[in-house]
C-alpha cells in the first residue's frame, strides 16, 4: 500500500521506511495506531439468515483451506433489517474465493429469485477467472428451483455444496469476511428502500477495487498441534506473507496475459488514498437517504444491478 500511495504522490517512502514496514508485525501496529487515536472498534456482525431442512441432492461438506485452485466461492446473505424483519428490506450476497481471498458484493432489496439472479449475474459478468464451485448456507433461497436451474444454464459444470446446519464454521471465510468487509461499514441500520438499494451497490463497486487490488490477506500455511502434559492443547498456526487477492490470483497463472495486463493497469491507475475517501463518502451518503415509506409501493425493478457492471468477466461461459 505505502508502494501505491507513493506512487500516486499521496505518501513519501525511503528505502529504509519500506524495509521497516516489511518487517513490523501486526500487534505493534495495533499499539502504535491505539496511541495515535486512530484505531477506532468496528461494529459487530448481525446474525445470520435461519436455515431450512438441507436437501439431500445437494452434498454438505467444507472447501478445505489449502484448496489450490481459484474459483471455489463460500456464499452468504448478509440481513440489513435492523430490530425487525418484518416487511422486504436490503440483503447483501457476498461470495469469497477460499483460494486467493477475491471478493464479490452486491446489494438486493428482498431475497427473490429476480433480483438474486441479477445479483449473480453481475458477478459472473465481472469475475475474471472462473466459478467451479458455489458454497452456501442451507439458506432457502439459494436452493429454490429457478436458482438451481440458472445455475445449470449459466455455469459450465458447476459443482454445488452446502454447509452442514448450524456449523458456521463450514463458511468460514465469508462469514469472517460478512463482518470486515459489510458489517463493519454498515452495522445493524435497517436499510429497504431503492435508493439505498442502488447506493449501496455503487458503493460496492468501489469496495470491489480497494479489497481486491489494494488489501491484502494473508492464507494458513500449517498448523501444528502441541500437547503439553498437563495443560490443553496448543494450536500454532503459521501463515505466508501477506498479499493482495489480485496478486494472488496472478500467481496462480489461470489468467491470459491480456486480462492479467488490462487488471493490472486499473490496479495502477487507481489512487488507494482517494479510493477510500470515495468510500467513506458513499457511506455517509446511504445513512443519510430516507428509508421507504410504509405504504407506499417502490419497484424492485429499480434496483437491478446489471447496467452497474464495468468489468467483463470470465466467471461464467457464455
Amino acid at each position: 500500500m505505502a508502494t501505491h500511495l507513493a506512487q500516486h504522490g499521496e505518501l513519501q517512502v525511503s528505502p529504509e521506511l519500506l524495509a521497516q514496514l516489511q518487517h513490523i508485525n501486526v500487534s505493534t501496529v495495533r499499539r502504535i495506531l491505539q496511541r495515535l487515536g486512530q484505531d477506532q472498534p468496528r461494529l459487530p456482525r448481525q446474525k445470520g439468515p435461519p436455515t431450512r431442512a438441507a436437501l439431500r441432492e445437494i452434498p454438505m461438506k467444507r472447501i478445505p483451506w489449502d484448496e489450490p485452485m481459484p474459483g471455489h466461492f463460500e456464499t452468504d446473505l448478509v440481513h440489513h433489517c435492523g430490530p425487525s424483519t418484518t416487511g422486504d428490506y436490503v440483503h447483501t450476497l457476498q461470495m469469497i474465493d477460499v483460494t486467493t481471498g477475491w471478493s464479490e458484493r452486491v446489494a438486493v432489496l428482498g431475497r427473490s429469485y429476480l433480483v438474486l439472479e441479477d445479483a449473480f449475474r453481475h458477478i459472473l459478468k465481472r469475475l475474471p477467472f472462473r466459478v467451479l464451485e458455489i458454497h452456501p448456507d442451507n439458506g432457502a433461497e439459494f436452493f429454490s428451483a429457478h436458482l438451481l436451474r440458472f445455475w445449470k444454464d449459466a455455469i459450465q459444470d458447476l459443482e454445488l455444496s452446502r454447509s452442514h446446519p448450524f456449523r458456521k464454521n463450514d463458511n468460514r471465510f465469508v462469514e469472517q469476511k460478512n463482518h470486515t468487509l459489510v458489517g463493519a461499514y454498515l452495522g445493524h441500520d435497517r436499510l429497504d428502500s431503492v435508493a439505498q438499494t442502488n447506493a449501496l451497490n455503487t458503493l460496492y463497486e468501489k469496495l470491489w477495487l480497494f479489497y481486491n487490488f489494494f488489501q491484502p490477506v494473508m492464507r494458513l500455511q500449517e498448523k501444528t498441534f502441541l500437547q503439553v502434559e498437563g495443560q490443553t492443547t496448543q494450536v500454532k498456526r503459521r501463515f505466508d506473507a501477506a498479499c493482495t487477492p489480485f496478486d494472488r490470483l496472478c500467481a496462480t497463472k489461470i489468467l491470459s496475459p491480456e486480462r492479467e495486463q488490462h487488471l493490472r493497469d486499473l490496479r495502477d491507475q487507481t489512487n488507494p488514498r482517494r479510493l477510500r475517501q470515495e468510500i467513506h463518502a458513499l457511506r455517509d451518503r446511504i445513512f443519510s437517504l430516507p428509508n421507504a415509506i410504509p405504504g407506499v409501493s417502490e419497484h424492485v425493478f429499480d434496483t437491478l444491478t446489471e447496467p452497474l457492471s464495468s468489468q467483463e468477466g470470465d466467471g461464467a461461459l457464455r
